[in-house]
């Protein structure tokens, strides 16, 4: 029997070569796949200005996912120091109750905060609506497109707003505005 010893580069050439074919026979993949550029390391650009575009659809790629988290940081940040602003006012209001109803809205950005006898279910829940009940936002449910409701102790805290961008999905955030009217209320 006879072995033929085969140069461990030769299955490697054999894999770049079928590679090239492949994108020389399907010259838009990765441009319909931008996420790929994330891991593929940039040639230089002496190579003449399709080098360039290439470099510059992976910059391209790389700025529009930095941006994406960035902005998302933002927007939780946002909301997450209104919380805290709002928080604070609760703590130096002398009625919480008037506080909730006029002062966090404001300090929320949003257009409705109301307590209301328990509604049963998970909390915290953050919903788009279509349209909103009067009986949970009263006479602000005409502009209300986003809810939520809170679990205040045997109560339950509605917060309605025209915008799904003013009242995020933030669990902790919401929960931790529960949690602190609850203790007000309880004292």
């Amino acid at each position: 029997m006879t072995v033929i010893s085969v140069p461990q580069d030769e299955p490697a050439k054999a894999e770049a070569s079928a590679v090239e074919a492949f994108l020389q026979a399907n010259p838009g993949f990765l441009a319909a796949r931008p996420q790929l550029y994330a891991v593929l390391t940039p040639p230089r650009r002496i190579h003449g200005e399709v080098v360039a575009d290439h470099m510059a659809a992976m910059i391209q790629a790389g700025r529009n996912e930095w941006r994406g988290l960035l902005e998302a940081g933002r927007t939780r940040g946002a909301f997450t120091a209104k919380v805290a602003e709002a928080v604070l006012a609760l703590i130096a209001a002398p009625d919480a109750l008037d506080c909730v109803r006029n002062e966090w809205p404001a300090r929320l950005g949003v257009e409705s905060c109301r307590l209301i006898p328990a509604v049963p279910g998970p909390s915290p829940i953050v919903r788009d609506v279509t349209v909103a009940k009067a009986e949970l936002h009263g006479e602000a449910a005409p502009l209300i497109l986003r809810e939520a409701l809170l679990r205040v102790a045997d109560q339950t805290l509605v917060l309605g707003a025209r915008e799904a961008v003013d009242l995020p999905n933030e669990p902790e955030s919401l929960a931790f505005l529960a949690r602190a009217l609850a203790a007000t209320l309880a004292r």
